[in-house]
């Protein structure tokens, strides 16, 4: 087994978030969360921050919340799931983020797999939407809604109620904040973070504040930001990958803005124009994807300038991150095409970008390369819920392109034997609350008592030891000839296309392989009035063959270096984006195969038969 081990050094404080709060309060900061109401930016002091958090701990307490208790926290971002999150915890108790689209049935097995006596809600439209999920929780008592709204439901309170009667307590029993705030220790339990999983039920993952807080610390040490930076934040804060963003930014003292919403987010980098930012790779492909897009409607001369800025860019970056010799010429044509072209995409970005961070899926590499060479590079890291959640990271000290990074402070990685790729470190989880099996399938101990967190990615480490993901083990293909297949490298090639928006490598027990693709409608569109196509529907545009040819060219224009039973011999366009809401993505934006698989079975049965009986002539 190949292993690799950070040896950085680590700093000792704070060790529990209710630690970071009092760093926080400490700073004295004026801004340090900030968010947009009425068309305007408000600020929220460090000192308001942590009043607010004690009047929710205490007015938790007054409903009859007690240490050790779990409490559910279903909202879309906003500062009060912050302030709800801090003062849960210092209440001594954990909670459970429940993401805002999660199915309703989901909700309520959440809440029950977690004996949730009492919530958090956001609106009445989120209430609305799983209400009924709601009365199938028996040991619901309270709801506390964010948002003031008429309900007959007698179990919900609201919110500034709540921190009214918690203040009244703290002025009744002056010493019991502290009394309950003493009794949290690195090892107490923060959070219950419900994994949805591509298949099968959510397994609620066990996180201490020592596994949040170790890899705050950790990841800190790595980052080039300093205190009075701006963050933009628009992941949802249910995930763990932006919730630990939020505490680094409290513990770098960075400045936190809030996006409005995912379609306002474009418009909120140009007025804040932060240094820090973290995203999935879907948001860089979509810049990238309208990009090109209006160079392309710019006309033609746009358009060639565009596509020679972006290949300088490529072949700039292949050599930098390579650390192989720039001639001057290049160095020139890449500075011209900063001046050229590059300049807008900086300038969409606010201007001020230290540090683009990528995480939660693959990025592909020829983004990666576009945007280091236009002088926004994007740092890839990797890790899961289950490792709260940074395993490895891309630094601005050690980068390389198209691989995760190093592993950060703290945590050893090794590869087995199988190529899965395992973790150790203080960031592991405790195990699934309520799924002892589960736990021992995911857990190992060696005969050192290290636990390694089994990943269920296939990986290998360089040279160097950065990381480089391959695939998920139970995602792998094995077709009817016994071949294997990891269709996360042939996704991720199909998607630089312009035409493309979404693929999924399909061939489990087939002949061979295929995908199903769901274009970006509107390259499309372009394409067919270009070539005059005409078409009365979405549905009649797909079955053109003019169409399909140009996808399939696509295809083998971008996989030339796949074997040959990798090769993939057919293609079913799809009519519609793959979302959450339709259940085929999970909340982090990954593929339920399984339902993707189920759901389009017939079109996919139809196009193997097709092609089958096209090779038998």
């Amino acid at each position: 087994m190949m292993q690799t081990q950070s040896n950085r050094q680590t700093t000792s404080a704070p060790q529990t978030i209710n630690a970071l709060l009092d760093l926080i309060v400490s700073t004295n900061q004026s801004d340090v969360l900030n968010y947009k109401k009425d068309g305007s930016w408000h600020s929220i002091s460090a000192q308001e921050l942590a009043a607010q958090a004690r009047a929710t701990t205490l007015g938790l307490y007054s409903l009859g919340v007690r240490p050790g208790d779990h409490v559910g926290l279903l909202s879309e971002n906003r500062p009060e799931w912050t302030i709800a999150d801090l003062g849960v915890l210092n209440c001594a108790c954990a909670d459970v983020p429940i993401y805002s689209t999660q199915a309703p049935a989901q909700v309520s097995y959440i809440l029950n797999d977690a004996s949730v006596t009492v919530m958090f809600i956001s609106s009445a439209k989120q209430l609305a939407r799983v209400h009924a999920a709601l009365n199938d929780v028996p040991s619901l008592k309270k709801i506390i809604a964010f948002d003031h709204f008429e309900t007959d439901d007698p179990r919900v309170i609201y919110f500034a109620d709540v921190q009214a009667f918690g203040r009244q307590l703290d002025r009744l029993q002056p010493d019991l904040y502290e009394r309950l705030r003493s009794q949290v220790t690195p090892a107490s339990l923060a959070t219950l973070i419900y994994t949805s999983g591509t298949t099968g039920e959510p397994k609620g993952v066990m996180l201490t504040h020592d596994n949040i807080m170790s890899n705050v610390r950790n990841v800190a040490q790595e980052m080039n930001l300093q205190a009075g930076d701006v963050a933009l934040s628009f992941l949802p804060f249910s995930h763990i990958f932006e919730r630990v963003t939020i505490y680094l930014d409290f513990f770098l003292q960075v400045k936190i803005y809030l996006a409005e919403s995912i379609d306002t987010v474009a418009q909120n980098l140009v007025e804040v124009r932060p240094h820090f930012l973290t995203s999935v790779p879907r948001l860089y492909e979509k810049i990238y994807a309208k990009t090109l897009e209006k160079a392309e409607a710019a006309g033609s001369a746009q358009a060639r300038i565009a596509n020679w800025a972006i290949e300088i860019a490529k072949e700039w970056a292949t050599l930098e991150n390579s650390g192989k010799p720039i001639s001057f010429l290049l160095q020139a044509k890449r500075a011209f095409a900063v001046k050229l072209v590059f300049a807008k995409w900086q300038a969409a970005f606010g201007g001020r970008i230290k540090n683009l961070a990528s995480g939660g899926a693959a990025l592909p590499i020829e983004l990666a390369e576009v945007f280091y060479g236009a002088g926004l590079q994007i740092f890839q890291g990797y890790g899961l819920t289950e490792s709260s959640p940074v395993i490895t990271m891309n630094t601005p000290q050690a980068h390389r392109l198209g691989s995760c990074g190093k592993p950060i402070s703290g945590v050893t990685v090794k590869i087995a034997e199988d190529g899965e790729i395992l973790a150790s470190g203080a960031n592991i989880m405790q195990g699934y609350f309520n799924k002892p099996e589960a736990t021992a399938e995911t857990l190992s101990h060696d005969e050192q008592g290290h636990r390694w967190l089994h990943t269920g990615d296939i990986g290998h480490l360089d040279a160097d030891g950065y990381l480089y993901i391959t695939d998920r083990k139970k995602d792998l293909l094995k077709t009817s000839g016994g071949k294997y297949i990891a269709p996360q490298p042939i996704e991720n090639a199909l998607k630089q296309s312009r035409f493309v928006n979404q693929a999924v490598v399909i061939g489990d027990q087939r002949k061979f392989p295929a995908a199903l693709i769901v274009p970006q409608f509107d390259a499309l569109k372009s394409y067919a009035e270009l070539k005059n196509i005409g078409y009365q529907d979405v549905k009649e545009l797909l079955r053109h063959p003019k169409i399909i040819d140009l996808i399939e060219r696509q295809i083998d224009k971008l996989t030339p270096e796949l074997g040959k039973f990798e090769k993939l011999k057919g293609v079913v366009l799809l009519e519609r984006e793959m979302t959450i809401e339709s259940g085929e993505l999970t909340p982090t934006l990954k593929v339920k195969r399984r339902v993707v698989m189920e759901k389009y079975k017939e079109q996919i049965d139809a196009m193997y038969a097709e092609k089958e009986r096209q090779y038998e002539k």
